[in-house]
């Protein structure tokens, strides 16, 4: 018997056809794969697996049990864990797995067996609220609340989006223990790297199956979604020296759009940016890398003047970070992996909105928002909801609009988290327009492709900056082939556990 079956399932929301005729079958133990780009419909195919939502037509067992018919029975055998991980964030994380475990009618104690090599990596922070954890103790949090009632199947939905590459790794070593113990794992993701770790996968494209096979069958048949090349850069990069603390910058303050000088952020006894120092010169990429928790976000609200430094200096486009915060804020763009848009507003009212909040002029906005619209094709949608775009288009709006005001620098955080690699790939064009056109780009990404796009990165370790340079004098620092394996490297030599 297999552990999962789809059978000509479909699934319609209104006129969107979001699932068409899928079949496939998931056999007991296997670590299965269901990938496709945003939009293709694969969120919809597992709330229906996860009994959440009822197909349109077709049907579809989860160890031989109908998911309409046999709804009760289904959710004790099933482990669903969706792309947020469906944590309360003002609960601890002890309350968390309480709850998940009351949900199912068993106990954390009860359970405890099944979750013993995940929970054990936690376990001493839980009494502390799930919302202050770091993305990969939340990851791991929600995979044993997922696991707590012991199930047979395990779905995941993008588990890892947002996650550094570290606690990827981590995952996935934790879901091969799962598959010795004879769980079933059905898991989206859009990485290449975590694809190959899938012993068969299902390509999904515009709610229709286009392909079942291996890894690497699938990729290589399909690679100009999956494995796209690398987006062209059409004026070469003017790259400075990379700049060691403790030492003057062979550039004048003129050259760097941003200066940062042993800067320091305490809560309480707790330094999570602790003494750094560099920076960065104008119309540079430049690639700000760091575990979760590492600091990176921090450092970034005090650049953007949304939290104040304990100790040091900086400035951003000339302006002082602590003194002169207001007036950084109308010099930059910001952008985080959330799009910061209201997915309420029309496309119109979203560019009015922010272009006032940076200080425009309304004849400037009205003349400007014409053009934008042009400019990404987009006049037809001037009056339509932001919520119902497409994901790349809502990236791409999203990014126009931290940068309508034409900034000295937009920071970009984690602009890309979630996204197939074709739509990331169109991003990384416009961050290649918006440089060639004058404005600095500060990234941050916990995708290591990207990163060997920056001119230069920065890796944090610790609230501090472990290492500076172009990615190519990294790889030869480090000798490392690639910058996935530089970040891996430093960031296992972090000695911070408890964020």
């Amino acid at each position: 018997m297999n552990s999962i079956a789809v059978d000509h399932i479909s699934k319609r929301y209104g006129t969107l056809q979001a699932l068409d005729d899928i079949t496939f079958t998931v056999s007991p133990g296997e670590v299965f794969g269901l990938i496709g780009p945003d939009g293709a419909g694969k969120t919809s195919l597992f709330r229906i697996l996860a009994t959440l939502i009822r197909p349109s037509s077709g049907t579809a067992r989860i160890d031989g049990l109908d998911v309409e018919r046999e709804m009760t029975q289904v959710r004790r055998r099933i482990g669903y864990m969706p792309g947020r991980f469906s944590l309360y964030p003002d609960l601890t994380v002890r309350e968390n797995l309480d709850f998940f475990a009351t949900l199912f009618g068993t106990s954390v104690d009860e359970g405890y067996d099944s979750i013993r090599a995940i929970y054990g990596q936690i376990e001493r922070f839980a009494q502390r609220r799930a919302g202050d954890l770091s993305g990969g103790m939340k990851q791991k949090l929600a995979l044993s609340c997922a696991l707590v009632h012991r199930p047979s199947i395990l779905l995941l939905d993008e588990p890892t989006t947002g996650v550094d590459p570290v606690s990827r790794k981590e995952l996935w070593e934790l879901l091969g223990t799962l598959k010795e113990q004879g769980i079933t794992v059905l898991a989206s993701t859009p990485y290449s790297d975590e694809i190959r770790r899938c012993e068969r996968v299902a390509f999904l494209h515009h709610g229709q199956l286009q392909g079942i096979g291996t890894p690497d069958e699938i990729l290589s048949r399909f690679a100009g979604i999956f494995l796209p090349p690398a987006p062209e850069r059409h004026i070469a990069p003017n790259t400075p020296a990379p700049i060691a603390e403790n030492t003057q910058s062979q550039h004048s303050q003129q050259d760097n759009i941003i200066e940062v000088k042993h800067l320091v952020k305490s809560f309480g006894t707790f330094r999570a940016v602790d003494d750094i120092t560099f920076s960065v010169r104008r119309g540079e990429i430049f690639g700000f890398l760091g575990a979760n928790g590492a600091g990176k976000t921090t450092a970034m609200h005090m650049l953007t003047g949304l939290n104040q430094p304990t100790e040091g200096t900086g400035t951003v486009a000339g302006f002082d970070i602590r003194t002169e915060h207001e007036q950084v804020k109308r010099h930059i763009g910001y952008m985080s992996q959330k799009f910061s848009l209201y997915g309420d507003l029309t496309v119109a009212e979203n560019i009015r909105l922010f272009a006032g909040i940076y200080g425009m002029s309304s004849s400037d906005i009205g003349r400007k928002t014409d053009e934008l619209l042009q400019q990404l094709h987009f006049a037809e949608h001037k009056h339509s909801r932001v919520d119902s775009l497409p994901l790349g288009w809502k990236q791409k709006l999203a990014f126009s609009v931290a940068i309508f005001h034409r900034p000295d620098v937009v920071f970009l955080d984690e602009p890309t988290g979630g996204v197939d690699p074709q739509t990331r790939r169109q991003f990384w064009e416009l961050i290649y327009q918006a440089a060639e056109s004058g404005i600095t780009i500060f990234v941050t990404t916990h995708y290591m492709d990207e990163a060997e796009y920056c001119d230069r990165l920065s890796i944090m370790v610790d609230g501090k900056i472990e290492a500076i340079g172009t990615p190519e004098e990294l790889k030869q620092r480090f000798q490392q082939p690639d910058i996935d394996h530089v970040f891996t490297l430093l960031a296992r030599r972090a000695k911070r556990s408890d964020i």
